[in-house]
């Protein structure tokens, strides 16, 4: 049963859980115990999921509604162009992209098969072009982050390079080669999926010891999401040759240094994100480094980060905890109540912002920590963990906690109700349309940046799945000893050029939808100006929406957001797709009717027409 097939049932599958986890009084109708928000929010998702789905489907090409141009199996990130252009395909967000879809079609949605296969044919052909990370003969090619739609290489300035897309991309075929054999196609597996994951795991074994730029692609250093994933994909790259009649030593010499390494990344009270960047540590990326190192079957192990370990909780608590006062939309929230939450609150990208799916990985990390405790039959309240239970079970205290024990009962449902509120969060920011962007504003909810972000939705329906317990198979997480001692090692591994791509498989590709473009695009100005007191900042231009260069027709801009380390004026304005114009920004004094002027030329900006696009936001500075 798939996540969308199963959407009714799973609510009330949930709705009657919630009677028995609260222990509602004998007779008391489901309005007296079931929360509205619950109920709420369980409407949010039958209605969100489906559309988030789609979003997914419309940015990969070649069939997708919002892909035209894009080459088959490639994912893009969103179907934005400018301000910001995300137009491309990221290595790191199309394997996240396509581990989703794998695990829907091992839930049994099998009219994805031919998509997947797509993208594997795709990344055959990336992992062979050269680029400014390097080639296939070396391996240093398979670091380079991003590329262009039509599989040729992104040669312009970036942060590279990035070792995470290797094994995110091994671990998502791993999972689709071990659906192959289990379905009887295991010369498919072994023929063509094989000798792609083979690359990606020569990479991990020989590259995971060097520095790399981090997820968000800004600190070049050691990542604790990267060696996350890098650890995982040896581990069942290791198992996969096995079953497969291969062997993988690589796999089992380098896997157990990288478990050693990981755990350097524990400081007591948090995971660091990064060894380098001059910032906190704070930062969701080590809630997806958790939620990526997730394991069913596990129980609440601190060496592996597992969702339910005491180190991942507290994590979980330093780090939601961090995002609290600095965004207006939170005030007045309380502690251990859900809140939007960003990438690390030291971000200034584009003003820094919460985003969806960091929102969403707040929420998912904790269902799967509900699946893990109730698998493993008890909660465990540590010293490390208690700040996480207290905020949210006020009478939480040490100590292990049957299931069947009201306590264990107390507490499921208070995280769980937790979870929620991160999800509802998620749903009270979601415009009309339902399409996610990447960002939402810290101040106002309204979306921002890319459009229709690709990312965004597979978050959001990865926690919608393990919110109905829907989880992934197990990876075999404690089947590597913790050595005595780290050693910085790696393996030179073997790459071979991937020339077989001729699926069995006698399905047709779906045909690509009708796409009408938007009529009407919100537009956001964000421009950064130092005033004092007293001052205002105005936006005029061309068009009539702009006050045709009237001054005394100039839209005001708001400084609600302003600070001194980030002095923004904002305005929203919808605007016809298409049309082009120019514009300037002007300062107007309280009590004078002078006119302040930016400096020359004129600023030029088109509304963007593409499918999928319905606000954009533009980025800028006085001159």
């Amino acid at each position: 049963m798939t996540l969308f097939k199963s959407t009714l049932c799973a609510a009330l599958g949930l709705a009657l859980a919630a009677l028995i986890v609260q222990g509602g009084e004998a007779g008391a109708s489901p309005e007296t115990t079931v929360p509205l928000a619950t109920r709420s929010l369980d409407d949010f998702l039958a209605t969100e999921n489906p559309i988030a789905f789609q979003g997914i489907l419309n940015n990969i090409g070649a069939s997708g509604a919002y892909s035209e141009g894009v080459n088959p199996g490639v994912v893009i990130a969103s179907p934005s162009k400018q301000d910001p252009d995300y137009f491309y395909t990221w290595v790191r967000d199309a394997a996240l992209t396509a581990q989703f879809l794998v695990d829907e079609l091992v839930a049994g949605n099998a009219s994805l098969q031919f998509l997947i296969q797509d993208y594997i044919s795709s990344q055959a052909r990336l992992q062979t072009v050269e680029n400014p990370s390097g080639s296939l003969a070396t391996g240093g090619g398979l670091g380079e982050p991003k590329f262009h739609v039509d599989e040729t290489a992104f040669s312009g300035p970036w942060g590279r390079p990035q070792r995470d897309g290797p094994p995110l991309r091994a671990i998502a075929m791993i999972t689709f080669a071990n659906y192959l054999i289990d379905n009887g196609q295991e010369s498919t597996a072994d023929e063509i999926v094989w000798p792609i994951i083979r690359n990606d795991l020569s990479y991990v074994s020989q590259y995971w010891n060097e520095t790399t730029f981090d997820i968000w692609e800004e600190v070049h250093s050691s990542s604790f999401f990267t060696t996350a994933v890098q650890y995982r994909a040896l581990v069942q790259g290791r198992a996969l040759a096995s079953r497969l009649g291969h062997a993988c030593d690589n796999c089992g010499s380098q896997a157990p240094q990288i478990l050693c390494f990981l755990q350097s990344y524990w400081t007591g009270s948090h995971i660091l994100a990064n060894t380098g960047g001059g910032r906190s540590g704070k930062d969701v990326s080590t809630i997806l480094g958790v939620i990526g190192l997730f394991d069913p079957n596990a129980d609440c192990d601190d060496a592996t980060f597992q969702p339910c370990s005491a180190r991942a909780l507290a994590n979980h608590k330093q780090v939601v905890d961090s995002f609290r006062s600095i965004y207006p939309i939170n005030a007045g929230i309380p502690s251990g109540s859900a809140v939007a939450v960003g990438r690390y609150p030291e971000d200034v990208y584009q003003g820094g912002h919460p985003w969806y799916l960091t929102t969403a990985a707040a929420a998912e990390q904790l269902y799967d920590a509900i699946y893990q405790w109730s698998r493993v039959g008890y909660i465990d309240i540590t010293a490390v963990s208690l700040d996480f239970f207290k905020a949210i079970y006020p009478s939480a205290a040490e100590g292990r906690y049957a299931s069947d024990s009201s306590t264990f009962q107390e507490i499921i449902s208070a995280v769980r109700a937790y979870a929620d509120g991160f999800l509802s969060v998620i749903e009270k920011y979601t415009p009309p349309d339902n399409l996610l962007a990447e960002q939402y504003h810290r101040e106002t909810g309204i979306p921002l940046s890319a459009s229709s972000l690709t990312w965004s939705y597979a978050a959001l329906l990865t926690a919608a799945a393990r919110r109905e317990s829907i989880v992934p198979s197990s990876w075999n997480s404690n089947g590597i000893s913790l050595p005595d001692r780290c050693t910085p090692t790696s393996a030179t591994g073997t790459y071979v050029t991937p020339t077989n791509t001729a699926w069995p498989t006698t399905s047709e590709p779906p045909e690509r939808p009708t796409c009408t473009p938007p009529s009407e695009v919100t537009v956001t100005f964000n421009a950064l100006v130092t005033t004092t007191f007293g001052q205002n900042i105005y936006l005029v231009g061309s068009i009539p929406e702009l006050g045709s260069w009237d001054p005394a027709k100039a839209l005001l801009m708001s400084a609600k957001s302003w600070a001194s380390g980030n002095p923004v004026w904002t305005l929203s304005i919808p605007l016809q797709a298409g049309t082009s114009f120019e514009y300037k920004f002007i300062r107007k004094d309280d009590g004078s009717s002078d006119v302040v002027w930016e400096s020359d030329p004129n600023r030029l900006y088109t509304v963007p027409t593409n499918c999928g696009v319905t606000t954009a936001t533009v980025h800028t500075w006085w001159r």
